[in-house]
């Protein structure tokens, strides 16, 4: 087993530029703006259920969560390294519970997205 420093908090303003855009993207339902900030051949899990590739992306952005009004705020932010970081957004709204805080764990590459774990 290899043992990783933990990730370090940074400002939320201190994200990848690729992050910030995908996530305001994602929350907009806008599959048209988000699935160009992935790879080809990138991963999302969300709710246990993993997408992979363009066209799978592009039908979980378009349809995660859509039943359901809810605002959003980036909370958090932190860095592991050069290519990975994560992001805590505070969700608001009529879905189950009402309220969630959702960590999303990005591994970057060549400047996109090659893999999302969103984690409550």
């Amino acid at each position: 087993m290899i043992n990783q420093p933990p990730a370090t908090s940074i400002d939320t303003a201190d994200l990848p530029q690729v992050i910030t855009t995908f996530l305001d993207a994602q929350f907009a339902h806008d599959a048209d703006a988000a699935v160009p900030l992935c790879l080809p051949d990138a991963v999302v899990t969300d709710e246990g259920r993993t997408f992979c590739g363009h066209d799978k992306i592009r039908d979980w952005v378009t349809n995660a969560a859509s039943e359901f009004t809810y605002t959003t705020e980036l909370t958090g932010a932190s860095r592991l390294d050069d290519t990975h970081y994560g992001a805590i957004h505070h969700l608001e709204g009529d879905f189950p519970g009402g309220v969630a805080d959702l960590h999303f764990r990005f591994a970057l590459r060549d400047g996109l997205i090659e893999t999302l774990t969103i984690e409550p």
